[in-house]
């Protein structure tokens, strides 16, 4: 046992001298893999108590347990809760993309442990772990699908089942980005739909959806619709990251 133990000590440092940690957002030397450095850090917005119980808006006070935003009350959205790790923006923004289009498979793993911590409860609860999918062509030229990855990581820690056979995307949507809140909408309506053979086992469950960025919701309302109609009980919608256009 000791001579094991040391082996494997000394793989861990000859790995550490050729692939030696850095900082997964500027690239610094760091102690330890799948980290940011200290400026890097103290650089994120992190989303934390006090928020709205279900959009996970920050408030800029605390109005007590269980408040919920006015935007909340005034357009309840078809998901249950949202959760997000940090505002979209900085080092933040810099991981997204990373992952999302320079292949950064690599970042999944720390994005995946920090977004189990910003689900507030929810990751432990779910049934299962759903992210939202790519349609086949965009899946094909990506190569991967970036809120899979996270969505893997996520399930894996909290030895929940990855069930990315429960949403599939059929309409071949334009890209999201520059087009406003009802253009987005519009873009996604009837994207999404649960296949037979996703359907089995759906009934009741409770679902966390997964996502990298959280901008007008569109999406992941598209996507939630659609689970709702196969029978899905409840659905935490859980994003790395949320754009917001104010002040937190």
């Amino acid at each position: 046992m000791h001579w094991a133990a040391l082996l494997r000590r000394f793989g861990t440092d000859a790995v550490a001298i050729v692939f030696p940690p850095v900082c997964c957002g500027c690239g610094r030397l760091t102690g330890h893999h799948h980290a940011v450095c200290p400026a890097c850090w103290s650089g994120l917005r992190l989303i934390e108590r006090p928020y709205c119980e279900i959009l996970g808006l920050p408030f800029a006070f605390d109005p007590g347990p269980g408040s919920v935003s006015p935007e909340a009350i005034a357009e309840p959205p078809v998901f249950d809760r949202l959760r997000s790790v940090a505002i979209h923006e900085g080092v933040v923004r810099d991981l997204v993309h990373g992952l999302k289009y320079r292949d950064r498979t690599d970042l999944a793993p720390m994005m995946g442990e920090w977004m189990i911590r910003a689900s507030d409860g929810a990751v432990a609860a779910a049934d299962m772990i759903v992210p939202v999918p790519l349609h086949a062509f965009r899946l094909w030229r990506r190569k991967f699908n970036q809120a899979a990855e996270l969505a893997r990581v996520i399930a894996a820690h909290a030895e929940k089942p990855c069930r990315p056979d429960v949403l599939r995307r059929v309409k071949r949507t334009s890209r999201q980005v520059g087009l406003g809140a009802r253009a987005r909408e519009e873009n996604v309506r009837g994207a999404f739909v649960v296949p037979e053979s996703g359907r089995p086992g759906l009934s009741g469950k409770r679902i966390v959806l997964v996502d990298d960025v959280y901008t007008t919701g569109a999406t992941v309302s598209a996507a939630t619709r659609a689970l709702k109609r196969a029978g899905a009980g409840d659905v935490t919608v859980l994003t790395f990251a949320r754009a917001m256009s104010g002040p937190i």
